[in-house]
């Protein structure tokens, strides 16, 4: 059965199977602004993106997916950051560029196959703004800064499909929050900025143009940039968030298609007309504690701030990807705990079976697996995991597959054909860094004693005494995480 997956634009779950004759699979996905730290929830929804790449090219053949994933360097989050530091662009954009790439790789992240930066692609920007203007889709305006004509556009709205009230402006997003993209002068609410002209404020940070000295708007860059990188091709797939919805995939849609609207007009009957996006594959919000994430409260969290709560990158990865893509998820520190939980349960389940199977070789035969073609691994009974997750991205539902498989093996065969299903379904397909690494961590004796016993009085019931020795380890130092099977000490690094 080939992967499924609901599509935004039909409201439908579609086959995802590419439609170019050369049987390639072509994705993009909208990447980081790169202004700051990406947090937990940007990459939640990178990492759902990295599972879908991973499940498609098991499904398709590696050779056969091509991602993009772009850089948003220019912005006007950067510029502020940029004048309030009173330091170069460039500067700003390559130092946040360099700690997301740290962050992708440890939660690992496949690299992109393309990765474009706005700011390269700037005079593919201008050509595309260009030719919306002679088609008559965008007008310049008395600043001269560039917009594009909604009106012009007969099928605006029909991605986002929010009322014609909501379609007439470009203030808010299709999550609800403030849209700050457009903030310039327009003839009518709904136009967008393609290119906003110089401002004193902007200092250096300004490109000629045609249309005088400027700088691209935010959603121009994405349909430049996949004209470039796939040749003016239909795309499969593209992805991002929920909030990109509207009005960022709703404008990409419009200027893309515009942009080829003297070729629409001339195609011949029969020829394939230009679609621009044939599936539109969006991720729910990430709540931390039951509470949307915002700044203001403080509840914005960076993989380096999780990892100071003494979780692992495999944490939380496995905690992002536990929930359904098109339902929010809820994060807290009981959700980091019970995926640390999980992950030490299938860890002892694959270890277990390389033990059945290989015994003294087990570690050799865990190193080949890792890096062997999945294509070329065995289902074993984890068969169900990877059916469940072909139906929509289902991850919860192939988790609970996954972990409905007995760890006892009927035999070293047995042992050795699931041992290779679950490092397919569960390494190579969700990403997850199995085996764990091998703690480095000294826990001291007498940490470790305290440790044991504030244990055993849990489990003898004695929560005033627990209680009392948690806290012990806390003013020492430590932390306790518990599982159903145990727990671990960690430093506190509070």
């Amino acid at each position: 059965m080939p992967l499924r997956l609901h599509n935004t634009l039909s409201r439908a779950v579609e086959p995802l199977l590419p439609a170019a004759p050369d049987g390639l699979y072509r994705l993009y996905c909208c990447g980081p602004t790169v202004y700051g730290p990406s947090h937990i929830g940007n990459f939640r929804t990178f990492l759902l993106q990295d599972v879908l790449r991973r499940a498609l090219q098991l499904d398709l053949g590696a050779a056969k997916v091509l991602h993009a994933r772009n850089i948003t360097d220019v912005d006007d989050r950067i510029l502020q950051q940029a004048r309030d530091e009173n330091r170069p662009l460039a500067d700003i954009a390559a130092h946040w560029t360099k700690l997301f790439h740290a962050d992708a790789q440890a939660l690992n992240l496949l690299p992109p196959h393309f990765e474009p930066g706005a700011v390269e692609h700037i005079p593919a920007q201008i050509a595309l703004i260009q030719r919306l203007l002679d088609h008559g889709h965008a007008y310049q305006a008395a600043d001269h800064s560039v917009y594009f004509k909604v009106s012009s556009f007969a099928d605006y709205g029909r991605l986002a499909r929010l009322d014609s009230s909501a379609l007439r402006q470009q203030d808010t997003n299709s999550a609800g929050a403030t849209n700050l993209a457009d903030k310039y002068d327009r003839d009518h609410a709904a136009d967008f900025a393609l290119w906003k002209a110089r401002k004193p404020e902007d200092g250096p940070n300004f490109w000629p143009s045609p249309f005088g000295e400027g700088r691209p708007g935010w959603h121009i860059e994405c349909s430049a940039m996949i004209e470039q990188i796939f040749h003016g091709q239909t795309i499969d797939l593209h992805g991002g968030g929920v909030d990109l919805i509207f009005p960022h995939h709703e404008n990409e849609i419009a200027q893309s298609m515009c942009s080829h609207s003297a070729d629409q007009q001339n195609a011949h009957d029969g020829e394939s007309a230009y679609h621009f996006v044939r599936h539109w594959f969006h991720c729910a919000h990430l709540l931390i504690d039951d509470h949307k994430m915002a700044r203001s409260v403080g509840n914005v969290y960076t993989l380096a701030e999780i990892q100071k709560m003494g979780f692992s990158p495999v944490t939380l990865r496995y905690a992002l990807l536990a929930g359904h893509y098109r339902t929010p998820l809820n994060f807290s520190q009981h959700a980091l705990q019970s995926a640390d939980a999980a992950l030490h349960k299938l860890n002892k389940h694959l270890l277990a079976l390389a033990d059945r199977a290989h015994a003294d070789k087990s570690a050799d035969t865990l190193a080949r697996l890792r890096t062997a073609d999945p294509a070329n691994l065995r289902w074993g009974r984890f068969a169900p995991a990877w059916s469940v997750l072909c139906d929509d991205l289902n991850l919860p539902g192939a988790l609970g597959e996954i972990f409905k498989v007995e760890p006892k093996a009927s035999s070293a065969e047995q042992a050795a054909e699931d041992l290779e299903g679950l490092v397919k379904i569960a390494v190579h397909v969700l990403g997850l860094d199995l085996p764990l690494p091998v703690a480095t961590v000294t826990v001291p004796e007498n940490i470790a004693t305290l440790a044991q016993q504030r244990w055993d009085a849990k489990q003898a019931r004695d929560f005033k005494l627990a209680d009392e020795l948690r806290k012990q380890l806390e003013s020492a130092g430590w932390k306790i995480l518990d599982r159903k099977d145990g727990f671990s000490v960690v430093p506190d690094a509070k």
